[in-house]
């Protein structure tokens, strides 16, 4: 497997005789930390591509880590009430997609689609730290796995987070987390919705919802209306969770 090359912000190959384009590692290293040009070196592309180097878009990664710092250690807040059946279920939905995720992407060398997806879950945690649910073992759990899956990473905050957290040295000698293929199913899924085997429409419903609350919403939809042109369907196929057929 080969990696692609870091070319410089004006998209040409680094290079001392260019001048400008050059970056140095060690006054970006001494500036955000070596575990953001870490972060950032993973994220700028695909990693068999490389890419263009931005200034601009490294801002970005101490941002990111300072947000996994902030909902990791937070304080308990003051939010009173037990979490609800959703918020407990969306949680151990987001943890478990998450590991599925960044598991397969580490596995193809998609270093770029694992960091943003554990992005998307920090921010996820943040908004879940203002509701009831950060009483529930599933925070626990959910802030354990960020930082373990971030650990390969940036492995320097994270050994770090994991010490506060009161983890056995050291986060780099855990097991890697397992998903539950079930928990880590979406709640809702898209169904395309065919007229004589052409799609015509497209619906979001929750995952294995009843046929006929499926079918009467197939039914339902604008551009499906348009070319029944008031024709009763003569059949419906109904495949659950992947399509509607309507056949006239």
């Amino acid at each position: 497997f080969n990696q692609g090359i870091i070319l410089g912000e004006d998209s040409e190959k680094m290079s001392k005789s260019r001048g400008t384009n050059v970056v140095n590692p060690d006054d970006l290293i001494e500036h955000h930390g070596v575990d953001s040009l870490r972060t950032y070196l993973m994220f700028i592309s695909r990693w068999d591509q490389g890419g263009p180097w931005s200034s601009s878009s490294l801002e970005g990664i101490p941002r990111f880590l300072n947000r996994v710092w902030s909902v990791v250690l937070a304080d308990s807040p003051l939010v009173g009430g037990k979490p609800t059946k959703e918020q407990v279920e969306s949680l151990e939905r987001q943890t478990h997609q998450t590991i599925k995720k960044v598991t397969k992407d580490f596995e193809s060398f998609s270093f770029n689609t694992a960091v943003a997806a554990l992005m998307t879950f920090t921010n996820d945690l943040i908004k879940a730290a203002d509701t009831p649910v950060v009483a529930h073992e599933g925070w626990r759990k959910a802030t354990e796995t960020l930082v373990l899956m971030l650990a390969p990473i940036a492995p320097h905050i994270s050994e770090e987070l994991w010490e506060r957290r009161g983890g056995r040295y050291s986060v780099h000698e855990q097991a890697w987390p397992g998903w539950d293929e079930e928990l880590a199913r979406p709640a809702v899924i898209e169904i395309p919705v065919q007229i004589n085997g052409k799609v015509r429409a497209r619906f979001e419903v929750e995952v294995d919802g009843p046929q006929e609350t499926v079918e009467r919403l197939a039914l339902e939809q604008a551009n499906v209306q348009v070319h029944l042109k008031g024709q009763a369907p003569r059949k419906i196929i109904f495949i659950p969770n992947r399509l509607v057929n309507i056949v006239v």
